[in-house]
């Protein structure tokens, strides 16, 4: 499948614009998320169609706690993502490719009938980072809106905004992973920034989008008050006071296996910091 998001460069390189690395890629590989490769200077997605992933959750697994709570959803993951979370739950498919893991064979057709079939009311697209396959995610999402089926992002939000705004007609809810309030900490922890994900939360809220956001806490790492309570602020600022807010307890993953848990008190602070903020729906996470 031809990717929708690139330019050809001179040299036979290619330059992905789907999201703010820019990936410059040369014939035979693949960009940062893994899923994008050149193939004699043709962007083509790797995982299209792919999905190694399925299973029907609670939507409050998402977490999604004031869009249609009680509900149910098929989730669809393929493998790769754009950032390298050195604390990433699912490191095992999201920095992974399709060759390293097994997966499906499902058309965006065969994925909206399997949702039908099970009787899920939407489609969340998650587990990794389903903006790295946006032409998966955008032709299951358009064939789920006829089926009159929601679909739903789970993402960290790191996207241009070209590409996100042809997605947007056919999302109805998100959960964002805001992951702090510091591009150094971005750098540090994701390699990425901040801002870009400000621009995707404040675009899907114009849109009509219902978004909620997720704060994985982390001890020594973006567990500072003040800084929660910038971000907070910076949320009722934007108009974004009645947006649900998780904060989420973190546990060892990945590569940050010497640091502890969460303290419960940790979370706590954070969601008196956001209240005194002004944001009216904080929720605890992983307690």
């Amino acid at each position: 499948m031809e990717c929708r998001y690139y330019q050809r460069l001179d040299n036979g390189d290619v330059e992905c614009l789907l999201c703010p690395h820019n990936c410059r890629i040369a014939n035979g590989k693949t960009g940062r998320c893994r899923n994008r490769q050149n193939l004699d200077g043709v962007l083509i997605s790797k995982v299209y169609g792919k999905p190694c992933a399925l299973a029907i959750d609670p939507i409050e697994k998402k977490p999604l706690y004031h869009f249609h709570p009680g509900t149910t959803c098929l989730s669809i993951a393929c493998t790769g993502c754009n950032f390298r979370c050195l604390n990433c739950q699912n490191h095992d498919i999201s920095q992974a490719t399709c060759d390293d893991v097994d997966h499906y064979n499902l058309t965006p057709e065969q994925a909206v009938s399997l949702c039908l079939k099970h009787h899920c009311p939407g489609i969340a697209y998650t587990y990794t980072e389903p903006l790295t396959y946006i032409e998966y995610v955008t032709d299951c999402a358009r064939l789920a809106h006829e089926k009159g089926l929601w679909n739903i992002l789970v993402t960290a939000g790191y996207v241009c905004q070209e590409p996100l705004a042809d997605l947007l007609p056919y999302l109805d809810a998100a959960n964002i992973d805001l992951k702090s309030f510091s591009d150094d900490i971005y750098q540090r922890v994701s390699g990425g920034h901040l801002q870009p994900v400000l621009d995707t939360i404040l675009a899907m809220c114009d849109a009509g989008v219902w978004v909620e956001l997720t704060n994985l806490v982390i001890p020594t790492v973006n567990d500072d008050m003040d800084m929660i309570h910038r971000m907070c602020h910076w949320l009722n600022e934007k108009g974004l006071a009645d947006t649900p807010l998780h904060f989420s307890r973190f546990f060892s993953h990945y590569k940050m296996q010497d640091i502890p848990p969460t303290p419960v008190m940790t979370l706590k602070a954070a969601k008196q910091v956001a209240e005194e903020e002004g944001i009216r729906h904080v929720y605890l996470g992983n307690v």
